[in-house]
């Protein structure tokens, strides 16, 4: 699957040493084993993008584990010019290692996860079960090792000044980031935009579920404030929820932003506002079934409705030119690997992800 990936120690090592200077932006997509064949290694980059392997507890279609080598296979695919971003290319993106030890740990808990969701959706009850309790405790056990993984990686790029964008997996894998940012921001927001609320108290008995990323998240008391946008499949606990929370968080429904527009509103009015609720620094957590799933068709768990690609480049846009910063991002949920337009897709988000939040940064 990852063959095409591969590459030469020697060949590695002679992309890795091309000054920036050597490399045409114009010229064929490079398979160098980096995002959209850039020439930047770990050492000379300031963008890390961290991919985090990691599928365990979806509940619907998985495979998104290997969204992250799919987004780098087709990342090759994408022209380098940005007619937003003058120079974009040049914010030094390196597209980190995948880590086999943490694929090949998914790969077998997800097995037993699928035995145990297969069980809860069949009408089966844990009490009297110690074989199922224990495929859960061993889930919930290995998750929490997972996100102590994740913190302690974006934490060593944190220190080293690099900027990092996770790339997932699952909704699950960036508690961990925002665990470390935490520990280096006082206070700060995000933009969540996702098809789903994603916050189910440890949906499924998975304390780590996908599907309970921001219930967890709200844990930490420096997001201070919850923007979801494009939300269209919900449960009523979460939106009672979301109405204890004091105006922690503010909820963009798909429906109500589709019905303003039709309503005669203009999206950017729309967008304004959203952002409005934002504090000064903001991380933006991206799960890619916000978006309409023809352009997504095979993320995990897919829903009718959502944004257009040109409407999250606009709001990603529009943060920035108010002045805010963009202090990290996610990119989660991509289809498997061999689902080249899901991937291609994918890699281009992550590039105008990465991109804003350079120029947020001053980097560009």
């Amino acid at each position: 699957m990852f063959g095409a990936l591969c590459f030469s120690a020697n060949k590695l090592a002679y992309f890795c040493s091309m000054n920036i200077n050597d490399f045409d932006p114009n010229g064929v997509g490079l398979r160098n084993g980096n995002f959209i064949g850039l020439p930047f290694d770990e050492e000379n980059s300031k963008i890390i993008l961290f991919p985090v392997p990691w599928d365990v507890t979806v509940s619907y279609n998985d495979g998104t584990s290997t969204g992250p080598a799919n987004i780098l296979q087709e990342s090759v695919q994408l022209d380098l010019h940005d007619i937003d971003i003058d120079n974009a290319w040049q914010s030094g993106i390196y597209f980190a290692e995948m880590d086999d030890e943490i694929l090949k740990k998914n790969n077998s808990l997800r097995e037993k996860a699928s035995s145990y969701i297969y069980f809860l959706e069949e009408g089966g009850k844990l009490s009297g079960d110690s074989q199922t309790r224990k495929i859960l405790d061993e889930i919930n056990t290995e998750s929490a090792k997972l996100n102590d993984w994740v913190k302690a990686k974006t934490a060593h790029w944190l220190d080293q000044g690099k900027l990092v964008g996770l790339v997932g997996g699952d909704h699950s894998t960036p508690l961990g980031y925002y665990q470390a940012l935490a520990e280096r921001h006082a206070e700060f927001g995000v933009l969540h935009i996702d098809a789903h609320m994603d916050l189910r108290e440890a949906y499924e008995g998975f304390e780590y579920s996908h599907a309970s990323i921001f219930y967890n998240a709200l844990k930490i008391p420096n997001i201070t404030k919850l923007v979801q946008a494009g939300i269209r499949d919900y449960c009523q606990a979460e939106t009672q929820l979301v109405n204890s929370q004091n105006q922690r968080i503010e909820v963009y429904y798909d429906h109500y932003i589709k019905q303003a527009i039709y309503r005669g509103d203009k999206f950017s009015k729309i967008v304004k506002e959203m952002i409005s609720n934002l504090p000064d620094k903001v991380y933006i957590s991206f799960d890619i079934d916000g978006l309409d799933p023809k352009l997504c068709p095979n993320t995990g768990t897919p829903v009718p409705g959502g944004f257009e690609f040109s409407e999250v480049c606009f709001i990603f846009e529009q943060i920035v030119e108010s002045g805010r910063t963009i202090i990290g991002f996610d990119l989660v949920e991509t289809g498997a690997a061999g689902n080249a337009w899901d991937g291609n897709v994918a890699a281009r988000v992550v590039y105008k992800l990465a991109s804003w939040m350079a120029k947020s940064n001053g980097i560009i």
